[in-house]
């Protein structure tokens, strides 16, 4: 295969009397060979191929060299892998173990029907900027793009896979809700100045179970970071209960999403839920004794002091009814700090404490899910003009997520990077060199014996192997 590389000789400072020289002419070497992993992990869960599945092609089938499913596999895998940009495929189009991958019968491009083309086994920048910038009308009369996809196809495989990872029907889940900003620089649709941030921005929302994501949302920024909450909760909690009909779900989120039409919703559906209350001056009153109670204790040991408090409660105008509210009375060295939440779980079953510091602390895990998806996954590379197509965007940083988080849950179970974050994952187990050889029988790949992850590279490729289809 023709690799378009130089031959120039690079010089580099000397070592003791040996010169150091390099140049780029290895032949066929991949940076890419986690890219077999990431293609076990689309075997035994077909992520990939089912998204595929909610596209809709109008092209026509004489003229189609890459498939809608290879195109979805090849933007996935390569957000996995860390090319966030179009222009990367313009190179990693000719790299044949990513080619092999996505599942390209002619990893090397060799029998490409273009001349230009050939030694490119995928697809460059321009066909897969053709697939992002569909819109949701026309795509069959357009003359370039005509590929569209379909949104709640999509969010419903989210879930689906959720529901199939899962080997035997959990008690409880909790759903974590939260949003976050995805900051712009452009004049993107749906672009608005939000007051919070103090930028121009997004506002996505987007809903964990454990390390699962459920929901990715895109939204624009001129609304409260609440809305749309409602009617993503029911239809996950819909798929939820087809599938276990007697699991216990608990929504869990901060003070943005104490809105009474979530509550009520969660007590009329028998949804539990554990939300945080902004304070006020009414609250802070309510819990006073304890907060002097912390504050004494405060001044005696010089660490900080919590008592915790647990009363009924109700808005002036805002609230339907009266609910139960857990106070966190405490105080530091530097002043009182105190917090509240609401939630429909009785005292007899999970106390103050409890309740706070074991339930709805344990909330702030999702925060690094969703650092996971803005910066080793690229979902704010939301560059487009429309908000559909970043939206589009997204799906590939989560579905690309979903990919290394089966990879955790299937290959990595139980090792030293069962829990580790998804740049963690590219970095160890991802970005490796590998020499490629392609014949007419099969694709050899020397990989390096410098891994040092290599004994979990391997351990996580056997298991992988051993599994077939969901769990």
């Amino acid at each position: 295969m023709s690799t378009q590389c130089t031959s120039t000789q690079l010089e580099f400072p000397e070592v003791g009397r040996r010169r150091l020289v390099a140049s780029f002419d290895g032949g066929t070497i991949t940076s890419n060979a986690g890219a077999l992993l990431l293609r076990a992990v689309e075997k035994c869960t077909d992520v990939c191929r089912r998204a595929s599945q909610c596209f809709q092609d109008y092209r026509d089938p004489d003229l189609i060299e890459h498939s809608v499913e290879d195109l979805v596999t090849q933007r996935v895998m390569a957000v996995a892998l860390g090319y966030e940009d179009l222009n990367d495929h313009d190179t990693l189009r000719r790299d044949p173990l990513v080619a092999a991958a996505v599942g390209k019968a002619d990893p090397t491009g060799e029998k490409r029907v273009r001349p230009a083309d050939r030694g490119a086994a995928l697809a460059g920048k321009s066909t897969l900027n053709r697939l992002e910038l569909v819109g949701s009308k026309g795509a069959e009369a357009d003359r370039y793009k005509k590929v569209t996809y379909d949104e709640a196809a999509l969010d419903a495989l989210l879930v689906e896979v959720f529901v199939e990872s899962q080997p035997t029907p959990p008690a409880r889940i909790v759903l974590d809700v939260d949003a976050t900003d995805d900051p712009l620089h452009g004049r993107q649709e749906g672009r608005f100045f939000h007051g919070y941030y103090r930028h121009y921005c997004y506002l996505p929302l987007y809903i964990f179970c454990g390390a699962h994501v459920l929901c990715a949302r895109l939204r624009p920024s001129n609304i409260d970071g609440a809305a749309g909450a409602v009617d993503e909760v029911a239809r996950i909690v819909e798929r939820v209960r087809q599938a276990w009909p007697s699991v216990s779900i608990v929504v869990r989120g901060d003070s943005g999403f104490c809105r009474d039409e979530l509550l009520n919703w969660c007590e009329v559906h028998a949804v539990e839920y554990v939300i945080g209350l902004a304070k006020n001056e009414r609250l802070t009153n309510q819990i006073a004794p304890e907060l002097a109670q912390a504050q004494a204790q405060c001044q005696q040991t010089g660490v900080a002091a919590r008592v915790f408090a647990d009363f009924r409660y109700r808005t002036r105008k805002s609230w339907s009814r009266e609910r139960r509210v857990v106070g966190k009375a405490e105080h530091l060295p530097a002043g009182a700090n105190p917090r509240f939440v609401v939630t429909s779980l009785p005292p007899a079953i999970l106390g103050a404490q409890a309740l706070y510091e074991d339930l709805y602390c344990a909330r702030g895990d999702m925060e690094n899910r969703i650092k996971e998806q803005q910066l080793a996954l690229f979902a704010d590379r939301t560059s487009c003009a429309t908000l559909r197509a970043n939206q589009l965007r997204l799906y590939w940083a989560t579905l690309a997520y979903v990919l290394l988080q089966q990879l955790r849950d299937r290959g990595l179970a139980g090792t030293r990077l069962a829990r580790a974050q998804c740049d963690t994952l590219r970095l160890r187990l991802l970005k490796i060199g590998a020499r490629v050889h392609v014949t007419a029988r099969r694709i050899w790949v020397a990989l390096s014996e410098l891994t040092p992850e290599a004994d979990l590279f391997i351990a996580a490729a056997q298991r992988l192997r051993a599994t077939s289809g969901p769990a």
